[in-house]
């Protein structure tokens, strides 16, 4: 991330500045065995509609607008770290500019993009999203939103039609970056990266996993701003999370694109697609630039847990907790736990809306209506607290969790906390 960019991150006027779009991953039901019945769980949740502002290089100002409801994952969904992991949000724009509709990606565009589906097993539900390839043993870069709350990774080389699992070697949320190790690769081809400045007017091409379909597609369009932060949308709220420094492109960007490449036109790679408004009179895309990517990706490999990036897997415990302020999502992050009810609690603790069997909370037999008052001693007044203390912990540390169960007795028991999902 531009470091200018990073210490104005705090400022109104960039919030002020940033476009509310939705993130182009794509999720679709998934057909699960239930008492002998296959059931496809997938629900729909409105998406609430907001206006912003955002400033193009050219000092002009577009405004757009968001619209109807999507499909959302079931209430214990993993994807996008509002916990819906999708989000295909319309907007509209005051100009009739149209853009080349996506073709399928030929062989020297193919190079280097992978095709990524996620499971998210604690959810029953199922993603897919795009990736860059940057070794040839198979480290791979994608947005954190497409492998966010999966269980399972695989990935499948486009170019080959080699499909590998896929491990978390380590995430930033604040930059919506991921990077993954692909078991057992070597001598993949490898994508080419940039190391021009680019320029608004460039022509580029997003090639991507459109739509989930297993086909690596391919959106020619061009450059029409540089250093722009959107707010990406999120599941019943009005503004998700602000990313800055981004490149702005007038290109077909759809679902499934996210973590794809975005190419000049000597085909080297100048962004890692994110985000898209979708839906309205044109298409305007957004890539996180490669250079800021990669310095991620050296900042995770050096093990460097500092300014929100995240090494390896997090600590599970497996319970979804009711908060005050509650979106209705049970997501998980880092810590296992997240607000799951949209009840409002006044006991202080972090109350348990639910309990994912086979984690370490059932094994303790903690159940929905139980609040968790402490870890190993220290206090935890909400769901926030619960989720920063298991954050300071790794997998296969031994915790004791104190809670109160729903007569109002105090329990505790011993736990080994596990590795949680992507």
């Amino acid at each position: 991330m531009d470091e200018n960019l990073s210490t104005a991150q705090q400022t109104s006027q960039q919030e002020a500045d940033a476009t509310t779009v939705a993130r182009p991953w794509y999720r679709r039901p998934v057909i699960v065995a239930c008492a002998g019945v296959a059931v496809a769980t997938l629900a729909t949740t409105a998406v609430v509609g907001v206006t912003a502002t955002a400033s193009a290089a050219s000092d002009t100002t577009q405004t757009v607008a968001a619209a109807p409801a999507v499909p959302q994952a079931p209430s214990w969904g993993g994807g996008g770290r509002d916990g819906s992991g999708y989000g295909d949000e319309s907007q509209t724009s005051g100009t009739t500019t149209s853009v080349s509709e996506a073709t399928e990606a030929n062989a020297d565009e193919s190079t280097g993009v992978v095709i990524i589906e996620t499971v998210l097993g604690y959810s029953e539900a199922a993603a897919a999203g795009s990736g860059i390839v940057l070794t040839e043993d198979g480290l791979v870069l994608t947005n954190n939103h497409v492998i966010d709350g999966a269980t399972e990774i695989s990935v499948t080389i486009a170019t080959t039609g080699e499909t590998y699992a896929a491990t978390l070697v380590g995430t930033s949320e604040d930059s919506d970056v991921a990077l993954l190790q692909l078991e057992g690769a070597s001598g993949l081809e490898v994508a080419a990266i940039d190391d021009d400045d680019e320029t608004v007017g460039e022509a580029v091409t997003a090639v991507g996993n459109a739509e989930g379909g297993g086909v690596l597609m391919a959106a020619d369009g061009e450059i029409t701003a540089l250093e722009s932060s959107v707010t990406t949308a999120s599941s019943g709220t009005t503004a998700g999370e602000t990313l800055y420094g981004m490149i702005e492109v007038l290109a077909d960007v759809v679902s499934g694109d996210s973590g794809g490449a975005l190419l000049d036109d000597e085909g080297e790679v100048i962004g890692m697609t994110t985000a898209a408004s979708v839906g309205g009179v044109v298409t305007v895309g957004y890539a996180v630039p490669i250079e800021d990517a990669l310095a991620i990706v050296e900042q995770i490999l050096a093990g460097d847990e500092s300014d929100g990036v995240t090494v390896g897997y997090s600590a599970f415990l497996g319970v979804q907790t009711a908060a005050a302020t509650s979106t209705g999502y049970g997501g998980y992050g880092g810590s296992g736990s997240g607000s799951g009810s949209t009840q409002t609690t006044t006991t202080s603790g972090a109350t348990i809306a639910g309990v994912i069997a086979g984690t370490p909370a059932a094994d303790a037999g903690l159940a929905a209506g139980d609040t968790i008052t402490a870890v190993d001693g220290t206090a935890v007044a909400d769901t926030t607290e619960l989720a920063e203390v298991l954050a300071g912990y790794e997998p296969g540390e031994i915790v004791t969790i104190t809670w109160t169960d729903s007569s109002g007795a105090t329990q505790s028991a011993s736990v080994t906390l596990i590795e949680g999902p992507a």
